[in-house]
Order: C-alpha cells, then structure tokens, then sequence
C-alpha cells in the first residue's frame, strides 16, 4: 500500500500532510500534468506524489473506521418441493439461456435455430410438468426475465420461491416482486377470516389486489364482499383495479354490487362496471340497453326483400350515460352512429333473434341495412360476439374464410376477425384460418395465425407449408415472410419435419425472382427443420422418466420352471445366449 521511497532525499510517505480523499480523485481526474498534488515532497515526481498520498489516506480512512454490528444474515431460501427437472433438460435450460441475439443489424438469419425463441415454450412445457428449476440456472433466468417482459409470467412460475428470494437481495431483480402478485407474499387460507381481513385492510396495495384474485378464483361470493366492505373508502384507481378483477368468477351475484357502481363518481369505474353488466345477458342494465338497442333497429318489409332499418338514437339522455354510454364521441366520429354503436354493443345477442323475425344470426347477418348503416351495424355486433364470447354470431360474423375481402360482412379489420376467432373451438379455428390462407395465401393471416392452438393442427400446418413453397416457387421477396417463418418454427408441430425435408434443396431461381431468394429460402426451411427437431428434442427431454421395472425375483418358485420370454418349453437354450 505505502510503497518504497525510491530517493534518499524524499520524505517517507508517513511524513506526507493528509489530504482529503475528494482532492485527490480530482487531481486524479484531471491528471497530474494539469493539476500538481497538494503537499507533494520537493524532487518527488508529481504522479508517484498522488499515489503515495493515496495509499496513506487509504490507510487512514481504513484505520480510522469505527467497529459496527455486524449486518443480520438473510434468511435461507425457501424449500421448493416440486419434482426436479431432468438432467438432459436441465442442460437444454443452460444452453437455451446462454443464447444471446445477435449484434447484426437485421440480416440473414442463417440456418441456426434461434434459442432465444424457443425459450417461452420451453418454459411453458416445463411449467406443465411442474418442474422446480435448477438454483444454479436461477441467476441467468431472472436476468432473461429482466430482459423480455414476455418471460416473466412463466420465468418465474418456473422459478419458484427461491426467485422471489433472489429477487430480494439483488435490486437488478426486483421486477420479480412487482410482478408477482402480491410481491410473493404468502396469501392467507380463504378459511382463515381474520387474516383474510388483516390483510385486506392492512396489506399493500399489490398485496389486496392479489388476495382479491385469489379469492375471486375460489369463492367468488367472498372477493366481492370483501371489496363491498371497504369500496367507499377506496381511491379511484384502486376501485377501477378492484373492479376489474370481478371478471375471474363474474356470474349474476354480482350484478347488485356492480348496479350500485355505476353511480360511481369516477368515470372509468361506471365504464367497467356498464362492461361486466353487459357481459351478463340477464342483467337489468342489458335489459334496459335491448330495450334502447331495438328501438333503432328494425325489420323493414315494405320493399320486395325484407331489410333492417336503423335510425340512431337523437340524444344521450342522463340514463344512458349512468348505464356506461360515452355521450361525446372520438374526433370524426358523429354522435348518432358512436351513440348506436354503444347500445347495439351492450345489448344481448339474443335479442336480435326475437326482434327480427326469429331469424338465425347467420340469417341477420345477410339481411340488407338500409341507409348505408350495415358497416356500423355490423361492427357494433362484432364487438358485442366478442364481449359475450357468442360462438354462433361469432361463425356468422366471420363468414367463409373464401369469401371475397376474406371476411364476413362484420370483420372490418383483420383485428376484429382475430377476436372473433378466439370465440371459436381450436379445431373450427384452425380449419377456418387454413382456408383463409389456402384462398389468399400468407400475406394477411399473420394475425389469425396468433390465435391459433400451439402446435397447429394438421390441415393448419400442411396450409402454412404449402403457402411458403408456393411463395417460394413464385420467386417472392423472401424477407416479406420472415415473420410468418419464425411463427412456423414456434407453433408448426414438430411432426412436419419429416414433410418438410423435400423443401431443402437449394431451387432454381426464376429470372424474375428477388436476388438471392433461392439461397434464403433454402436456409430459411433448413432453419424451419432444424426447430422442429430441436423442439421434438426439447420435448422428449422434458418428458418424466419412466419407472425401471423391477427383476424377478431369481429365487422365486416358478411353475414353468422359469420358461424365458418368447421360448417355448421345447425349445433348448440358444447356446449364443
């Protein structure tokens, strides 16, 4: 620390008056050629002049410390007592988290899988089996789950407790508990009253939020009365919260406590409760939205094909507004269609049926509008199909996926169609995107891919391969699919890979064809195979080992005189054994 004095006639570095830590950083900082150290011994080279004067203040202010208590230790890690995970899958996870995106600037991919992508499936099958993730790999995943907002919610159910734990000690990690509900706090016994409503009264903010949750996916009955107890004395942002989380479990017992917040003095908490009322077909406020819904709309029959006729609404009177109507519309937006779109949304689909002649909703779907009203009308049902997740208005609304504009008469945006999609059965919805793309190929059926089950169905998958080797054979731009690509690597079922090894060789380019798109597609679809096979991989890893059977017991009596399998009594042992 002090260093050896290397002239005879220069002071020792003891003898050197203190000087203070700050005006040595900024000698330091400034360098000694622009600024001579303090006190500096004459004949001492200014550089060698700081450095000892920086070891001997260093030892004084070490020196100089007073002794202080020792910090309490943190306490041990919590248990996790779910299964371990396998040991080839435990060194997948290493080398999925390893993975780093490239620095490039958007090139060509290559034919490397990209780990990084495969990671939130990974974690979802191993969430599945309910795995406990390795401690050791629990520093590099919470540093992924920092990175990508998208990891988190599987990073750290597949984390445990001990990241929470982590996450505690360690600032760069703290995320964790913000977004665990609760910040990982133990949530009290449903049974348990008293602590039930300690916590409710007494625990944060994220903690009452997650309590309320939890008890509104076990009891439904029980989070709401909790919330009616203490609702008056709630900040608005807290009620609007609190409200929102009614949607777990939401059934008709609700409907009083959500009548009285309606009156409620904050705008965006009489909006939520009007949207979780209308969502109830049997509510009062959806009876009372039919009832103003169906007044400007009706069935015409005076022309020679019966029509429906709208007239929109001419004011927005106090009743409406209480009952959620938004009474000034968006810019560009006139009043009278923002005021019939609204009721027409809330109002029960069933309603239609009975006011139009009995018909099916396909049926009203393919009467004329007058007026030219059919655009508003019909996306105002959209959305409505959407809220009451109405399958049948949903199919109506859709159309065939051959239809020209490839969409129903409602589907106004691709958007709204991926809504009414999730409305449907996996099955129905992945047969009705595969003709939509069989009819009109790739370019717009990027988001109805993303509502589609993981992996695709088979009519689905065969679809997507077909339409990027007819794109291929086209000689399209190839970089125009590289996002459908890198779905199909994510969601294609690993079983097409065997389908796919004919779409490897690199192909003949057409004359008109984009430079260079027959060497990207061949290593785009050797990139696509190679996925596959390492998410078959990824699977079979994952998967629980299967219990040894145990031996027979050599020493146990035998009444064919331990006969063995496949060979008859007759047949004499094979000497080759």
């Amino acid at each position: 620390m002090h260093g050896t004095p290397t002239g005879g006639d220069t002071a020792p570095p003891e003898s050197l008056p203190e000087s203070s830590w700050e005006e040595l950083v900024t000698t330091a900082l400034l360098g000694t050629d622009r600024r001579t150290p303090a006190h500096a011994p004459p004949g001492r080279p200014a550089p060698a002049a700081l450095l000892d004067a920086a070891a001997v203040t260093t030892v004084r202010r070490r020196a100089g410390l007073r002794p202080a208590r020792a910090a309490r230790r943190p306490d041990r890690a919590p248990a996790d007592p779910r299964p371990a995970l396998p040991a080839p899958a435990a060194r997948r996870l290493t080398t999925l988290l390893a993975d780093r995106p490239g620095g490039g600037s958007g090139g060509r991919r290559g034919s490397t899988p990209d780990l990084m992508e495969l990671l939130p499936q990974w974690l979802t099958a191993a969430n599945a089996h309910g795995y406990a993730a390795p401690p050791q790999a629990l520093p590099a995943l919470l540093d992924a789950a920092r990175g990508r907002t998208d990891l988190r919610p599987a990073a750290l159910a597949f984390a445990g407790p001990r990241a929470l734990w982590l996450a505690r000690l360690n600032p760069d990690w703290r995320f964790a508990l913000r977004t665990t509900p609760g910040g990982g706090a133990t949530l009290p016994d449903p049974e348990d009253a008293e602590a039930v409503r300690r916590l409710w009264q007494e625990g944060l903010f994220a903690e009452r939020a997650a309590l309320l949750s939890a008890l509104r996916a076990r009891t439904p009955a029980l989070g709401r009365e909790l919330l009616a107890s203490t609702w008056a004395a709630e900040r608005a942002e807290d009620r609007l919260m609190f409200l929102d989380s009614l949607r777990t479990g939401l059934s008709e017992a609700d409907e009083p406590f959500l009548e009285q917040a309606l009156g409620d003095r904050s705008r965006n908490v009489r909006a939520t409760a009007a949207e979780l009322l209308s969502a109830l077909p049997g509510s009062a406020l959806a009876g009372r939205m039919a009832v103003r819904a169906t007044a400007c709309v009706a069935l015409d029959r005076t022309g020679e094909m019966p029509a429906i006729a709208v007239e929109a609404p001419h004011e927005c009177d106090a009743g409406m507004e209480r009952d959620g109507v938004v009474a000034t519309p968006p810019a560009g937006r006139g009043e009278r269609s923002w005021w019939l779109a609204q009721l027409v949304e809330a109002a029960p689909l069933g309603t239609w049926a009975r006011r139009l002649g009995g018909r099916t909703a396909e049926e009203i779907v393919a009467l004329p509008v007058a007026d030219g009203w059919q655009g508003e009308l019909h996306a105002a049902w959209c959305r409505a199909a959407v809220r009451q997740r109405d399958s049948a208005w949903s199919r109506a609304l859709l159309g065939s996926p051959s239809a020209p504009e490839a969409g129903g008469p409602g589907a106004v945006s691709l958007a709204e169609r991926a809504k009414l999609l999730a409305a449907l059965e996996p099955g129905e919805r992945a047969a009705w995107v595969a003709g939509f793309i069989a009819t009109h190929g790739l370019s717009e059926a990027f988001q109805l891919l993303g509502v589609c089950a993981v992996p695709w169905a088979p009519t689905l998958g065969q679809a997507v391969v077909d339409a990027l080797d007819i794109a291929r054979e086209a000689g399209s731009y190839p970089w125009s699919f590289s996002g459908v690509m890198g779905l199909a690597e994510r969601c294609l079922d690993p079983a097409e890979a065997v389908r796919l090894e004919a779409l490897l060789a690199l192909p003949d380019e057409r004359e008109d064809a984009a430079p260079g798109a027959g060497g990207y597609w061949a290593e785009a679809f050797q990139r696509l195979v190679r996925t596959l096979r390492l998410r078959a991989a990824m699977t079979r890893e994952l998967a629980p080992p299967t219990p040894r059977a145990e031996p027979p017991d050599a020493a146990a009596p035998s009444p064919d005189k331990a006969v063995a399998p496949g060979r008859t009594a007759a047949q004499p042992p094979d000497p080759a054994g």
